[in-house]
């Protein structure tokens, strides 16, 4: 056989294999289930607070930088390996090059540049993200333990005498943040258990009860191991850590019922540490408040392990961030 000829049979398995790879990718692409409407999201659920795009968008960038960097390096190899394979009619070693700083300089700076800028990105949309206020319009404490959620609505409900800021349950939230607790704050509260069930959807844990179009600050505590709350569709968790309180809030900008999970593997029962959030108006959150009230849900359950008084504001704000 020729050499043309013998160079000819060998291109003929890539030529019978390549129409495959093909097709086997765009059942790849088309089989995940995606609509046109969600394919855009890459994967992440319909923000439903008013912060939730910036992440959302972060999260794009993010992919369309990785995306762009992988087509570069995938098309360099193929390159490499299409152009530069080992010919059967030239035996003879290629010209061999030690060094080429431009190239050289291009591989190192470039890849610092790409971790530059998604760097940059990143601690811009955090700072954004974990900015708090001094008056939000509502303070829940969100209280993790193996294995279910607690949650003390920081509110003047009415129902009885109490206060936050003097509640001894409350003691381990360091003062920077019981600063910000609503004077005459008596409260109510919901505890769970793994066998609770959501009333409108059977979804097990329990329920978190949020006003639409108004600013809800989660006070993070733990009572044991570190958690995690995650509220799906809100694409922002964060961990709750024992002894130390974290917080962040959100706007909810939508109504409706959404799972939440515990995102930190914190023991035997860790999948079974599930709750909802149901985003009602704000008058349907105000009737809530009321309907624990009557239940005699005041006041509010321990939200952490107990510190002293130097260990509980050991923390700063600079801290916090």
């Amino acid at each position: 056989m020729s050499p043309n000829g013998s160079d000819r049979s060998s291109r003929r398995p890539m030529r019978r294999i390549l129409p495959q790879a093909l097709i086997a990718g765009l059942v790849l692409a088309t089989a995940t289930g995606c609509t046109s409407e969600d394919f855009p999201r890459l994967g992440m659920p319909t923000p439903v607070t008013e912060e939730a795009p910036r992440i959302l968008s972060l999260w794009q960038g993010s992919w369309a930088t990785a995306l762009v960097t992988g087509v570069l390096v995938w098309g360099l190899i193929l390159w490499s390996v299409f152009f530069h394979r080992r010919s059967r009619t030239k035996v003879e070693v290629p010209p061999q090059n030690r060094y080429n700083l431009p190239i050289e300089a291009l591989y190192t700076l470039v890849p610092l540049i790409i971790v530059s800028v998604l760097f940059y990105f990143t601690a811009r949309d955090q700072t954004e993200l974990l900015e708090t206020s001094d008056e939000p319009d509502h303070i829940i404490n969100v209280v993790g333990f193996q294995w279910s959620w607690g949650f003390n609505y920081i509110e003047p409900v009415g129902a009885s005498d109490g206060d936050a800021r003097e509640a001894p349950e409350l003691a381990a939230i360091p003062d920077r943040v019981q600063d910000r607790f609503p004077a005459g704050a008596d409260g109510v509260y919901e505890v769970g258990t793994p066998a609770d069930r959501n009333p409108d959807t059977g979804n097990p844990g329990p329920t978190l009860v949020l006003p639409v179009g108004e600013t809800v600050q989660f006070v993070l505590t733990s009572r044991d191991v570190i958690h995690s709350f995650w509220v799906v569709p809100f694409l922002m968790k964060q961990d709750v850590i024992p002894g130390h309180t974290n917080t962040f809030e959100v706007t909810p900008s939508r109504q409706g019922t959404f799972l939440g999970k515990c995102a930190e593997l914190c023991g035997v029962d860790h999948s079974r540490m599930l709750f909802n959030v149901k985003v009602v108006s704000p008058e349907e959150y105000d009737a809530y408040l009321r309907e624990l009230a009557d239940q005699g849900q005041t006041g509010y359950i321990p939200a952490g392990i107990e510190q002293s008084d130097a260990a509980r504001n050991a923390e700063t704000n600079e801290g916090q961030s």
